[in-house]
């Protein structure tokens, strides 16, 4: 996958294409891009996806204290290149690019700058100032500009639509295992292991305190998860917890903790990726510290147990 983010002098061959946002790359998405890259094979072209960075709320809302994301940028570009993509567009989000009329949109950036050849549109998406273009609108622009269009169906589970929006409240509100059946693989993050406290190495449990490699990636609520850890090119079972350790006394700072399972290294300063399987149970604050003992041996024993299926 080659990835652009200058898109002056782009020379691609019979591109066909995709945009938007992707808050949250999930089946929904996998099923457009899955029509892109047929098209494209069929065209004998080249599949595109054009995306934007920073998030437009960022830029629109100043939302960045509020917003949390779903995928950030280097997790987004992972995804779309196990998708098999061929070229990644991630054009920069301005004020200015924001002002773009949704004929602008095309006819200066997807047909004079891309040559896009087909287009494949999303169900619900809009695009262009104050989101004013529709699919009926791209349906014009395609007769005018010589490209031809297509809009996938909605990707339902269960009967309910999938939607970025969605994922992000199951995952707020800690429901795991559904937000990544919503999504197609498991919800996951990235981070650097920092010295902590050593409070888990005192009573057998000890843990990597992780450091998000982005501030604004959405962190699951305060619980003990099931987790699958990579370091490096390997993989162990652990159960990670998130919240503020309210059994050894008051702390208003979150940590986020991980148990790797039959695992004895040091890996401070490594990168480190989390990817939750489920979560084990809420975080609570103990009579005492043997009694916390006895629920993290319960907490491995279940870990152990579901990472085994």
């Amino acid at each position: 996958m080659k990835i652009y983010t200058d898109i002056s002098g782009l020379q691609l061959s019979n591109p066909v294409l995709t945009t938007g946002t992707f808050d949250g790359i999930h089946r929904g998405h996998f099923s457009v891009l899955s029509h892109m890259k047929e098209k494209a094979a069929l065209m004998g072209g080249e599949s595109v996806v054009f995306t934007f960075w920073p998030h437009p709320r960022y830029v629109l809302q100043n939302s960045s204290g509020n917003l949390k994301l779903l995928n950030t940028l280097e997790e987004k570009k992972t995804l779309f290149e196990r998708s098999g993509i061929d070229n990644l567009i991630i054009y920069p989000f301005t004020e200015d690019f924001a002002s773009l009329s949704s004929r602008d949109f095309i006819q200066k950036i997807l047909v004079e700058k891309i040559g896009v050849k087909h287009l494949v549109f999303g169900y619900d998406h809009q695009f262009g100032k104050n989101r004013e273009g529709s699919f009926d609108s791209l349906k014009e622009s395609s007769h005018e500009f010589g490209f031809s269009v297509e809009q996938v169906d909605a990707l339902t589970i269960d009967g309910i639509n999938i939607s970025s929006t969605k994922i992000r409240h199951m995952l707020e509100a800690g429901e795991i295992d559904l937000a990544n059946k919503y999504l197609g693989y498991n919800y996951y993050m990235r981070g650097v292991v920092v010295s902590g406290m050593k409070l888990g190495r005192k009573i057998g449990f000890p843990t990597a305190n992780v450091s998000p490699d982005d501030d604004h990636k959405l962190i699951p609520p305060p619980g003990v998860y099931c987790v699958k850890v990579r370091v490096g090119n390997e993989e162990f079972a652990g159960m990670m917890n998130i919240g503020f350790r309210p059994t050894f006394g008051e702390n208003n700072r979150e940590t986020i903790e991980v148990h790797i399972i039959d695992f004895d290294r040091e890996i401070y300063d490594n990168a480190i990726e989390l990817w939750f399987v489920t979560k084990l149970r809420d975080e609570k604050k103990f009579d005492g510290i043997d009694a916390l003992i006895t629920q993290l041996k319960k907490d491995k024993e279940e870990t152990i147990r579901i990472m085994s299926k």
